[in-house]
């Protein structure tokens, strides 16, 4: 069946389940849950009384972004208010977290990407789940910074839980790569770190990917698994981006490079500096997972051969970056990145 934007209807799950959905005011999150609600299942979420980026979202509009959902309120960072507001002493089939930090500073990724979900998974126990979806990265793959080390270390709480689990790790998120439409609209280069061409993504949708998320309850190949997944397509370099962007506005492409060397001056001042300064410190650490992603790719990483590799990395749904990026040209999209704007 095809739905009324011309994609794949979601697909009736066979066993309604009972479902808390974490981080469900996120981007991914509200994707998830209503996916999992489309799918048949009875689906609540815990959602801050003020949420979204810098608390602008008030209830009422929390709940019409997740219709079909019952919408409780609450802090799914705080373990006694995770029980009451969020599991109620109630019964449910399964847990489903797309909570991450806002910053992933080490303050913030411990207290969310770890302890949060640690309690959650601990409170979950309680509840009568058997089934545990968790959002993770592929980044953790070298966990090099604070938020891919307490992603990881929740991931292997969860795997040794006793609980079915699955553990999504996609590529990079689609507002993530979005930044530069305006940008390009307005006659402005293009910006890319060093050529623009070492490291490469398999941009993966909103839908898409809680249409993926969704599917785990039902899907037993997905069960008791690591699960890293992509978008549709071949997988592109920033230049790429850069290059196809501007065939979209029709204009000849144009960049501007910035060399990996500023970025490491530039964190290596912030660290000095943040010994005696606790908010330098934390932009020392922005810093850092700034160049990382301009220097990593964000593809699965071969353990033989020690390299990213794009053969390896699955794909799932149908909308690629470039439809996106062609949605917003014509006015037809938007993207908020919150956190995630780079540029």
């Amino acid at each position: 069946m095809i739905d009324e934007e011309g994609r794949p209807a979601a697909v009736r799950s066979p066993s309604r389940k009972r479902v808390l959905v974490l981080g469900a005011t996120g981007t991914i999150g509200r994707a998830t849950a209503l996916a999992l609600a489309q799918r048949g299942h009875e689906v609540v979420c815990l959602v801050r009384p003020r949420a979204g980026v810098g608390g602008r979202l008030a209830p009422e509009a929390s709940a019409a972004m997740l219709d079909g959902c019952a919408v409780r309120f609450g802090h799914a960072a705080d373990r006694t208010s995770l029980a009451r507001d969020g599991f109620g002493g109630e019964e449910f089939d399964a847990l489903v977290s797309c909570l991450g930090s806002r910053t992933g500073t080490p303050k913030d990724a411990w207290a969310v990407d770890y302890q949060a979900n640690a309690d959650a998974l601990a409170l979950a126990k309680g509840a009568g789940v058997r089934h545990v979806v968790y959002l993770s990265a592929i980044c953790v793959q070298k966990p090099r910074l604070a938020f891919q080390q307490a992603k990881l270390a929740f991931e292997n709480l969860l795997v040794e839980s006793g609980l079915t689990w699955s553990i999504v790790r996609p590529t990079a998120f689609f507002k993530s790569l979005a930044g530069q439409v305006e940008r390009v609209k307005q006659g402005k280069p293009f910006l890319v770190f060093g050529d623009g061409t070492r490291t490469a993504c398999k941009p993966i949708g909103d839908r898409d990917l809680g249409e993926f998320l969704a599917g785990c309850l039902d899907d037993e190949s997905r069960w008791n698994r690591i699960l890293p997944i992509g978008g549709p397509g071949a997988a592109i370099t920033p230049r790429e981006q850069g290059e196809r962007l501007f065939a979209l506005v029709g204009r000849e492409p144009k960049f501007r490079r910035a060399p990996f060397a500023l970025l490491d001056a530039i964190i290596v001042i912030l660290a000095a500096l943040g010994k005696v300064s606790p908010a330098l410190a934390e932009k020392a650490e922005l810093a850092r997972i700034g160049r990382y992603y301009a220097s990593e790719s964000m593809l699965v990483l071969d353990p033989a051969t020690g390299r990213y590799d794009a053969a390896l990395t699955p794909s799932t749904g149908s909308e690629t970056l470039f439809d996106l990026y062609a949605r917003m040209i014509r006015g037809e999209a938007t993207i908020d990145r919150g956190d995630h704007a780079v540029f």
